[in-house]
């Protein structure tokens, strides 16, 4: 089939064996390691992935090492707290046993949040470009939300992958405060300033936008939280910001 499958990882002990199983179905799996100190590297070679460690700078970085590494043409990439659905699997083996038209695809996610799927909060509509020629697309160099880039054309497949994004609200709060770090990083290179817009109007916007505008409130209470998380999440974005800027007055 000529497709590379990869999946970075660190402390994905819980996820890696799931994520792999469901891409058992490419040529090549391939895991990049940064370093976890759980079991995460034992169970990826223990499912036949080929395991790599490296230093993490950020996603964009990691993912743009491995894709030039990898045997085939094709790439197929999953974060560890995602899956390949049986319809997402057949649909992309349709595409390479018929020729695919297009160097790049837009793939759908479906999300689930603390158990329940989430139809609306602003997340309905989420896709992700994670199936594309290797020599043709690369990650841009953003450390939160790094998207695909490339110069060929752009298409989109139908069929969903599952996006199984926070078991519970302090797992969301750990990663919220872990992006609010990487996000400074983007900010601090476009030279942004901070003040009472950024801090106080931008993140009411926000749960405004995601509960009302993109109907979060008929998520119920996962819509709620959502919505709050989300509006949190730019308050500490700038809140970072305005730390790292004060420090080098």
């Amino acid at each position: 089939m000529l497709i590379s499958g990869i999946i970075t990882t660190y402390n994905e002990e819980e996820n890696i064996e799931a994520a792999l199983a469901s891409m058992s179905w490419v040529d090549e799996m391939i895991v990049v390691d940064s370093f976890s100190t759980d079991k995460t590297m034992e169970i990826a070679k223990q499912n036949g992935a080929a395991v790599f460690q490296r230093i993490y700078v950020n996603p964009a970085d990691q993912k743009n090492w491995i894709i030039p590494q990898a045997k085939n043409p094709w790439i197929f990439i999953l974060d560890a707290d995602e899956r390949c659905t049986a319809e997402l699997r057949s649909e992309i083996q349709n595409k390479i046993e018929h020729g695919p038209k297009c160097d790049a695809y837009w793939i759908p996610r479906a999300n689930i949040f603390m158990g329940k799927k989430v139809r609306f909060s602003g997340w309905q509509g989420d896709k992700v470009i994670r199936f594309f020629k290797r020599d043709m697309c690369r990650y841009n160099d953003k450390w939160v939300h790094e998207e695909i880039e490339t110069s060929g054309s752009v298409c989109s497949l139908k069929s969903k992958m599952v996006h199984n994004t926070y078991k519970d609200i302090q797992h969301y709060e750990e990663k919220m405060q872990r992006y609010a770090e990487y996000a400074v990083q983007d900010l601090l290179r476009k030279k942004r300033s901070v003040g009472f817009f950024h801090l106080y109007i931008k993140p009411a916007a926000r749960f405004i936008k995601h509960y009302f505008i993109d109907l979060g409130i008929l998520d119920g209470k996962v819509g709620y939280i959502i919505s709050k998380m989300s509006a949190r999440s730019v308050f500490l974005k700038y809140s970072r910001l305005k730390d790292h800027l004060n420090q080098t007055d």
